[in-house]
């Protein structure tokens, strides 16, 4: 069955909903309208049971970045967008979620534990091409302009270990609970 990960979520409300419905909940720590700082995350992650995995989200982030982050979030996972050092995958804390354009395949890091394949644009509500073949060697993630409307087709296509959605469970910019609802039981109801 795949799994779902809800990202980007700021909000302990959010938090609260979120943990019977996914199975990863995302912090994002990159410069976004989305973005929280440690200690934000660390009062979140003080809510989610050890059955939800923690995910932060770094653009480019530095080894330092990544281990005070692990360290007094308490990650989970680490999920990689943009160019990184190769000392951050030989020297994991934790497991890393490489997030690539869908059409950067030959750039799949072999240290990498998954690959996300996402829109040019990550974060954008936008999806990718989902005629594109994906292929990786690890388990892959697939997010980019996902909704409860869509969700079943991209699982369908691609049979995904997991799907990740920020944009598609929110209203004005803020996580709508009957989103992430409607998220959840369109996922669900493709394995029936």
């Amino acid at each position: 069955m795949t799994r779902i990960k809800f990202c980007g979520l700021k909000r302990m409300e959010d938090v609260h909903y979120a943990v019977d419905r996914a199975d990863y909940i995302g912090f994002v720590f990159a410069p976004s309208k989305r973005q929280v700082t440690l200690a934000e995350a660390a009062a979140l992650r003080s809510e989610i049971p050890e059955t939800i995995q923690v995910v932060g989200v770094f653009v480019s982030p530095t080894q330092q970045e990544i281990e005070e982050a692990v360290e007094q979030v308490g990650l989970d996972m680490i999920q990689l967008h943009g160019p990184v050092a190769d000392e951050l995958y030989r020297k994991k804390r934790v497991p890393i979620i490489q997030a690539l354009p869908a059409d950067a395949i030959d750039a799949i890091h072999p240290k990498a534990d998954f690959v996300l394949f996402d829109a040019p644009e990550a974060g954008s509500g936008q999806p990718f091409d989902w005629t594109t073949d994906l292929q990786a060697d690890q388990p892959i993630f697939v997010a980019g302009g996902l909704q409860a409307a869509n969700v079943g087709q991209v699982i369908e296509r691609y049979e995904p270990f997991a799907v990740d959605v920020s944009s598609g469970i929110e209203t004005n910019g803020q996580k709508d609970t009957k989103k992430m609802q409607a998220f959840h039981d369109a996922v669900k109801e493709t394995f029936k």
